[in-house]
């Protein structure tokens, strides 16, 4: 009952804490367990061992949009966005400092339902499947890939690929 009223999952063999927040409109929609599953197969397929703890918000169309012009400087709706706490601070700004509690704090992963939802229909398979792969392709950012350039982008998308297979088998 906790685990559904505060949207904190913890999974004792792989110590993997969870922090999940789904919008209103999308709770019913989105199993909170089948994610954290994801996240789990994610990471022990990227042989993730040390104890983990990330943040997961399922959100609508407008909220990514503010967030991807407030973070990244585009002033348009994205399907997910990833904050690492690994990532180098830009100039000026205060870097994030890791508590002294033993957990791999990786970041913030934020999912917009509905573009997951168009994505799907232009794909011709189930949102699940959509919501899986930008989940790991979320995930894999905070583990420090990167689809900026050609030759990255195409290792991350291999990668998707293989953990996605894994994850809807």
């Amino acid at each position: 009952l906790l685990e559904q009223l505060c949207g904190l999952c913890y999974d004792a063999k792989m110590e993997l804490e969870c922090h999940i927040q789904i919008d209103g409109p999308f709770r019913r929609l989105v199993d909170r367990r089948w994610l954290r599953r994801v996240v789990k197969r994610t990471l022990a397929l990227e042989r993730v061992s040390s104890p983990v703890e990330l943040g997961l918000a399922i959100t609508d169309s407008e909220t990514i949009r503010q967030l991807n012009r407030s973070y990244r400087g585009r002033d348009e709706a994205t399907d997910v966005l990833s904050f690492a706490f690994n990532e180098e601070p830009s100039p000026g700004a205060v870097p994030f400092v890791t508590p002294p509690n033993g957990l791999l704090h990786l970041g913030e992963v934020v999912l917009s339902y509905p573009q997951a939802v168009l994505q799907a229909q232009e794909h011709r398979h189930p949102v699940e499947r959509e919501l899986a792969l930008l989940l790991i392709h979320g995930v894999l950012h905070l583990l420090g890939y990167d689809d900026d350039k050609p030759s990255p982008r195409r290792r991350m998308r291999a990668r998707e690929e293989e953990i996605l297979e894994g994850v809807m088998a």
